[in-house]
C-alpha cells in the first residue's frame, strides 16, 4: 500500500525538482542529466512518482480538489451560510460570490501547472529515451499523459479557458508566457493524446499496477469524461458560431454546447470507452456499499472488485484531509477516538436525506445525522460505575437542515494506526485516505446516460457493452439495498417509464444518491446545464417539505447499549412515530428538520449559492453574470503573466 509515495520519499534526494515563480515557468531541473534520468527505468519511475506526489498537495488533491471544488450543488454545500456566504474565502467562492480574492485559488493554479510541468518533463524525457519502446517505459509515458490530462480537465472545470502548455519550459523562457487556449481545443487535444496511450497501460491487477496508479481502465474512463465534458454545456468567454445556446444563458458569456452531430460523435466515442471498461470485467461493483467505504477508510485497496478505478494515493500522517476536513464529526476529544476532527467544510442537506428510500443503505453513510461528543457520564466498566470525563456519546445534530456532515469518510472506520496516532494527537494529522477520481458506479451511470440518449432505456447498440441503460442503472441502484429489500429496489428500476426524458431524470437522481459528497455531481450538472436549476429546486423542496409533513419536528430514538452512549439508528423515527408506539417507548428525542426556524428558512436558505441562483429562495434569479460557476484567476497569476492572461466572465481582478 502507498508504494508510489513511499518510493518518492525514498528517492527524493536522488532526483530533486524545484519550481520558480515565473508565470507557467514551473521548471524542474534534475540534479542528474536528462539522458541519465530517462535512460534508467528506475529514475524514470521516480520522475513519474513525482507527478503523483504533486497530487498530494493541499492546494491540489489532498484538500482543495478532494473537498472544495465540487461544492455548491443541490446536495453538497460549503459551510458558509448567512453573512459568511459572501466572505473572501472558500465560504464565499463556493456560494458563487466572488467579491474579493480567495488567495488559495491562485495557489491552486500554480501547483496544478507545476504538476503539468513535471508531466511535460516526463513525457518529453521518455519520448527521447533509448528505452522508450520497453513495456515499462511505455507505461510510465501513458501514466504521465493521463495525469496531465486529468489536471487540465480540472483546471478547465475551475477556470474555463486556460493556457495549454504541452512542453517543458525552455531555458530562454520563450514558452513561459502563454495566453489562454479555447477549452474545446484543449479537450480535443487531450482526447487524442489519452486515446493514444491506452494500449500502453495495463489493467489494474497486472504488472504490479494497482488502482493507485493510472491503468487502462482509468484511461478509458478519462477519455469518456473528456468527451462527455466536451459535448456538454459550458459557459463561454464569447459565443461560438454553430453552437447551441441554452435558454438560461448570459448575453455576454453564453452557456453553449456543440451542435448535434458533434455531440453524437463525442458521446459515441465515450460510449465505446465505457463499454471497454464494462466488458473488460476487471472493475466491478462491490456488492456492499458499506464495505466499499469501510475499505477506503481502512486504507485497504480492494483487489477483489476494484470498484475504485483510480484513487490518488495519500500517505497516513503525511497527506489526505478526507476524514478530517470532510467526514463524520468527532466533536471534541474522547477516550475512545482521541483528538476531534474539523469535518467542517462539506455539508449535505435535509432534502437529500429525505430523498432516499428509507431502506437505502447509502442514506446513513452519506448523511451523518449524528456526531460523537465528549461528555462527563457515569458508565459501567468491569461491574464498577465510574465517571468518564471524555466519554463519547452519539448525539443527533438537531435542526440543521443544511449542516449535515457527510459520513463517507468516518474516523470510526479508520484503521488501528490512525486510531493510535489520534489518541496521542493534540493537533491535526493527515488521515491518508485516498482521493477516488472515478468509481465503477460512475461508469455505469455514464453508460446508462449515453445508451438512453442513443437507443432509450431498453434498446441495444453496437457500441454498447451488451447491457441496456436500465440494466446499468439497476446494478447501481439495487447494490444499495439488503437482500430483504432488493425486490422493491428492482421494482423501482423496472417501473421507470420507457421514456428517454423520464429515464434521464432517474439517472440524474441516482447520481445524487450514489455520489453525493464525492465532488463528482457538480461537473455532471454543469454539462447537463442543470446546476442552477437543481439548486433552486432543492430550495423549493425544502420549503415544500417544511409544510407537507415530510420532516419531523421531533425525532425519537433508543440507545443500543446500557450506558446510553450509542444510538440504535434503526430506531430513529425519521418518518414519524409508528402506529403502535408513543414517545414514552423511546430513550431520548431531538429537535429535527421539521422544527421551523427563521434563520434556516430565510437567512441560510437564501444565502446558499446566492451568487449563482440569487438570494431570494422563492424566485429563480441569477448573479452578476448568468450561470457563472467558474472561479476567477488570481491576481498573482494575472499580474505576473506579462499581459498574456486576463480574467473574463465579468471578473475584475
Amino acid at each position: 500500500m502507498k508504494k508510489i509515495l513511499s518510493a518518492f520519499v525514498l528517492a527524493a534526494g536522488m532526483v530533486t525538482f524545484v519550481s520558480c515563480d515565473d508565470f507557467l515557468d514551473q521548471k524542474s531541473p534534475s540534479e542528474l542529466s536528462k539522458a541519465n534520468v530517462f535512460n534508467s527505468e528506475y529514475y524514470t519511475n521516480t520522475v513519474v512518482n513525482q507527478i503523483y506526489g504533486d497530487l498530494t498537495n493541499d492546494r491540489t488533491y489532498s484538500q482543495d480538489w478532494a473537498i472544495l471544488y465540487g461544492l455548491g450543488t443541490d446536495c453538497e454545500l460549503v459551510d458558509g451560510l448567512g453573512s459568511t456566504a459572501t466572505a473572501s474565502s472558500e465560504r464565499g467562492y463556493f456560494n458563487y460570490n466572488f467579491g474579493g480574492e480567495y488567495a488559495n485559488c491562485g495557489k491552486m493554479w500554480s501547483y496544478m501547472y507545476a504538476t503539468i510541468e513535471d508531466a511535460n518533463l516526463a513525457i518529453e524525457g521518455i519520448a527521447g529515451s533509448t528505452l522508450k519502446d520497453q513495456t515499462s517505459m511505455k507505461q510510465y509515458y501513458g501514466e504521465a499523459v493521463c495525469l496531465r490530462a486529468m489536471v487540465y480537465l480540472d483546471l478547465i472545470r475551475a477556470f474555463g479557458d486556460v493556457p495549454m502548455k504541452l512542453a517543458p519550459t525552455q531555458s530562454d523562457l520563450s514558452n513561459a508566457y502563454q495566453g489562454k487556449t479555447d477549452r474545446d481545443v484543449i479537450l480535443d487535444t487531450l482526447i487524442t493524446q489519452v486515446e493514444g496511450v491506452i494500449d500502453m497501460l495495463p489493467w489494474a491487477g497486472t504488472n504490479g499496477y494497482t488502482t493507485e496508479r493510472v491503468t487502462k481502465g482509468y484511461a478509458h474512463a478519462l477519455v469518456a469524461q473528456l468527451a462527455m465534458t466536451r459535448a456538454g454545456y459550458a459557459i463561454r468567454e464569447a459565443a461560438k458560431q454553430g453552437y447551441e445556446t441554452a435558454s438560461y444563458s448570459d448575453p455576454t458569456y453564453p452557456t453553449q454546447r456543440p451542435d448535434q452531430a458533434t455531440r453524437n460523435a463525442l458521446n459515441r466515442k465515450a460510449l465505446k470507452h465505457l463499454s471497454a471498461i464494462i466488458t473488460g470485467n476487471v472493475h466491478k461493483i462491490n456488492p456492499s456499499f458499506h464495505n466499499q467505504w469501510y475499505l477506503i477508510n481502512q486504507l485497504k485497496l480492494d483487489t477483489e472488485f476494484q470498484e475504485n478505478i483510480f484513487e490518488i494515493p495519500m500517505l497516513q500522517d503525511v497527506s489526505g484531509e478526507l476524514g478530517y476536513t470532510a467526514g463524520f464529526r468527532l466533536n471534541g476529544v474522547t477516550s475512545q477516538y482521541g483528538y476531534g476532527n474539523s469535518s467542517g467544510k462539506l455539508k449535505v442537506t435535509a432534502p437529500l436525506f429525505y430523498s432516499y428510500d428509507k431502506n437505502d443503505t447509502r442514506r446513513d453513510i452519506t448523511c451523518a445525522t449524528m456526531q460523537v461528543k465528549p461528555v462527563q457520564k457515569a458508565i459501567t466498566s468491569n461491574h464498577e460505575t465510574i465517571v468518564d470525563p471524555f466519554c463519547a456519546v452519539e448525539s443527533h445534530v438537531g435542526n440543521a437542515p443544511f449542516g449535515i456532515y457527510c459520513g463517507k469518510w468516518d474516523p470510526r472506520m479508520e484503521n488501528e494506526d490512525w486510531l493510535n496516532q489520534n489518541l496521542k494527537a493534540s493537533a491535526k494529522h493527515m488521515t491518508g485516505i485516498n482521493v477516488v477520481k472515478v468509481r465503477y458506479p460512475q461508469v455505469l451511470l455514464w453508460y446508462a446516460e449515453l445508451m438512453n440518449e442513443f437507443v432509450g432505456p431498453d434498446g441495444t447498440d453496437a457500441d454498447g457493452a451488451g447491457i441496456t441503460a436500465r440494466e446499468a442503472l439497476r446494478q447501481v441502484h439495487t447494490r444499495a439495498f439488503s437482500d430483504a429489500d432488493k425486490a422493491a429496489a428492482e421494482a423501482y428500476v423496472a417501473g421507470i417509464a420507457a421514456d428517454k426524458s423520464e429515464f434521464f431524470d432517474a439517472i440524474v437522481q441516482e447520481n445524487a444518491w450514489e455520489l453525493a459528497g464525492e465532488g463528482a455531481r457538480k461537473w455532471d450538472l454543469i454539462r447537463w446545464n442543470l446546476l442552477a436549476q437543481k439548486i433552486f429546486e432543492m430550495k423549493q423542496n425544502y420549503l415544500t417539505q417544511l409544510e407537507d409533513g415530510t420532516y419531523q419536528e421531533t425525532i425519537y430514538y433508543n440507545y443500543s447499549d446500557a450506558n446510553q452512549t450509542k444510538i440504535d439508528m434503526s430506531s430513529v423515527t425519521w418518518y414519524g412515530l409508528p402506529d403502535d408506539k408513543t414517545a414514552a417507548d423511546y430513550d431520548n428525542s431531538e429537535s429535527s428538520f421539521g422544527k421551523k426556524n427563521s434563520t434556516q428558512m430565510e437567512t441560510n436558505l437564501n444565502s446558499i449559492c446566492g451568487g449563482l441562483v440569487g438570494t431570494d429562495a422563492k424566485t429563480f434569479g441569477h448573479g452578476e453574470v448568468i450561470n457563472r460557476y467558474l472561479v476567477p484567476i488570481g491576481s498573482t497569476i494575472t499580474s505576473s503573466s506579462n499581459g498574456y492572461i486576463k480574467n473574463s466572465y465579468g471578473f475584475t481582478f
